[in-house]
């Protein structure tokens, strides 16, 4: 009896301490390779199965990867595919390894409201209610190039804005401007120390791929600067901001109120952009576009594949920057527009790529957008655009997953 009751008690505790696990088999059906590409998984699905203990990711070779709990209770991980290949990954109880961030995002007050955010590859910023208040003008999103993976965003800010410096360089300026200007310089995130820079200009434009809608008279609707702010997601692998802005008139609705939810993966060069318009009355045409500075046929429009993708005249000093936004739903027509003369001159562009689509009142409007650099990962123009193009397949042809 007594054996019975032992052998019953290590059947229990077995069975308590037995190693649980999921295989997560994720394939490729495209032609194209996916190096390190986020993937999701809901959470009540792992959560249902673990019980809240810890639990790590595992590839097949057994050895641990990155994954991330997000806001809108996913799992996310990356994984990395040859074309047409079936993966196996394991999901099992264990206790995770810790991994350095690869994205971060911040709110700058001391820089008029800005938000400014990074992964590995490349760095955004919008602007907030401070800078509106200012007067200036500024729509769009700001692209910053890197050419290192570590995070410099926040290092960039506090060597520009720091306190002391300002103060030494407004003493210099009464009696050595030479020295006050090269002190500056030194400190300046306008200039490459090294890990790149802020070289775009976006100004009273849709800047870096921003999308608007359209007025009666086919004018875009500027949003301004964004009113209220939230980070949602903040790493290791995700960043994500949903900003809330200031009530638009838009033809006969004079309360209209934008929400836009920014998320940047680790390795991408592009944001997921989801806009959202409450108290539109009608359907409305919308537009996402890139800002040309100057007069260029250096673009390319694809409507069937959905994006539009634009190379910016090159600096001689600090290279050529390039923009592209990748579109999943319809795209109308996709072409630049250029600016009435006036227009020119108050804008300081000459117009933007644009890529014209519907917004029904209710929906969201999702597409990607983002930048790259000829001096990190993009050596000319074509291999941009070639970027460009795959990115919009990969939209259009995800992996599948399934969970075993």
């Amino acid at each position: 009896m007594r054996t019975l009751i032992s052998l019953l008690f290590m059947f229990v505790a077995l069975a308590c301490t037995e190693r649980k696990e999921l295989t997560v088999s994720v394939a490729n059906s495209s032609s194209l390779q996916r190096e390190y590409e986020i993937v999701e998984l809901d959470l009540a699905v792992i959560t249902e199965r673990f019980n809240g203990e810890d639990f790590i990711i595992t590839n097949p070779e057994g050895k641990q990867i990155p994954y991330q709990l997000t806001h809108d209770k996913k799992i996310i991980f990356p994984v990395s595919l040859k074309a047409h290949e079936v993966i196996n990954y394991s999901i099992k109880t264990g206790k995770p390894d810790s991994y350095k961030a690869l994205v971060f995002g911040k709110y700058y007050p001391e820089r008029v409201d800005d938000i400014a955010w990074e992964n590995d590859k490349i760095a955004f910023r919008t602007y907030g209610p401070a800078l509106q208040a200012s007067g200036e003008k500024a729509f769009g999103y700001d692209v910053w190039v890197k050419r290192v993976p570590e995070l410099v965003v926040e290092q960039r800010y506090a060597t520009e804005l720091n306190p002391e410096t300002r103060k030494k360089i407004e003493e210099l300026r009464k009696t050595d401007p030479e020295a006050a200007q090269e002190l500056a310089n030194s400190v300046s995130y306008h200039i490459d120390h090294g890990n790149g820079l802020d070289f775009y200009s976006v100004g009273p434009t849709l800047g870096g791929g921003t999308s608007a809608l359209l007025a009666n008279d086919s004018s875009i609707i500027y949003p301004y600067c964004y009113k209220t702010y939230e980070i949602v997601d903040n790493g290791p692998l995700r960043f994500t901001v949903r900003l809330t802005y200031n009530p638009l008139a838009v033809n006969e609705d004079t309360d209209v109120i934008e929400t836009r939810t920014i998320s940047l993966d680790a390795e991408s060069q592009l944001n997921k952009i989801t806009v959202k318009y409450n108290n539109l009355s009608k359907n409305t045409p919308i537009v996402t576009g890139i800002v040309m500075h100057e007069p260029s046929n250096d673009y390319q429009t694809n409507t069937t594949e959905g994006f539009i993708a634009y190379a910016a005249p090159a600096d001689p000093v600090n290279g050529q920057i390039y923009v592209g936004a990748v579109i999943p739903s319809i795209i109308n027509e996709a072409k630049a527009v250029y600016f009435p003369d006036k227009e020119k001159i108050e804008r300081k562009a000459n117009g933007h790529v644009l890529a014209f689509s519907d917004y029904t009142p209710g929906s969201e409007y999702v597409y990607y957008t983002g930048g790259g650099w000829n001096k990190w990962g993009f050596e000319n123009p074509l291999n941009w655009f070639n970027y460009v193009s795959n990115f919009s397949q990969k939209v259009r042809e995800p992996l599948s997953i399934n969970i075993q």
